[in-house]
């Protein structure tokens, strides 16, 4: 499937290139990017989930998607939409998620893809709500979710099941943005 990149004033959301992995296994290795994650991947582990992202994208036309600085072209992480893999009281669900690199944070680059992939969500997937959902440690993500416009109800916070091995990640806290009117 032949799948149109999302461009932003500063960034596109395209589907992956091999050229993203080796990029992506190092923003994945580094312990601050992966504060909130139960570990670090490996090179091996890396390279799998982006074949994943690349995958679901042709597959369904929309995904996790490569984000690419305009001005320099470089890969800077991810950005997109995806189906949560496990059950929980939100599920069945479209969730909005992103990865950047410690050098690309601060600078208003995941607000920016984060609302051009809600915009793809609502406009194209036709989704009455999307969610997002994180360690309720990682204020940085909630910060985002905030500027996204996205509501928070305490009521919604739950025990991630692929976490459960890891008390230091917590409880995570979801947010939810119903598609404008």
């Amino acid at each position: 499937m032949t799948i149109d990149p999302i461009v932003t004033d500063r960034l596109i959301l395209r589907q992956w290139r091999d050229s993203d992995y080796a990029p992506f296994a190092s923003l994945n290795a580094d312990a601050e990017v992966m504060e909130h994650f139960p570990s670090v991947l490996t090179r091996g582990e890396s390279d799998a989930m982006a074949q994943r992202c690349q995958d679901r994208i042709d597959q369904d036309g929309w995904g996790l998607w490569a984000l690419e600085s305009r001005d320099s072209g470089d890969f800077i992480g991810f950005t997109g939409l995806a189906a949560p893999r496990f059950e929980a009281h939100f599920t069945p669900t479209v969730e909005i998620g992103w990865r950047l690199r410690r050098s690309a944070w601060a600078n208003g680059y995941a607000s920016e893809a984060a609302r051009a992939a809600l915009r793809f969500g609502f406009e194209e997937l036709k989704r009455g709500e999307i969610v997002s959902f994180t360690p309720s440690e990682n204020l940085r993500s909630q910060a985002v979710m905030r500027r996204l416009g996205m509501a928070h109800d305490p009521a919604d916070d739950f025990d991630h099941p692929d976490s459960a091995a890891d008390s230091r990640l917590g409880r995570f806290v979801l947010y939810r943005l119903c598609a404008p009117s």
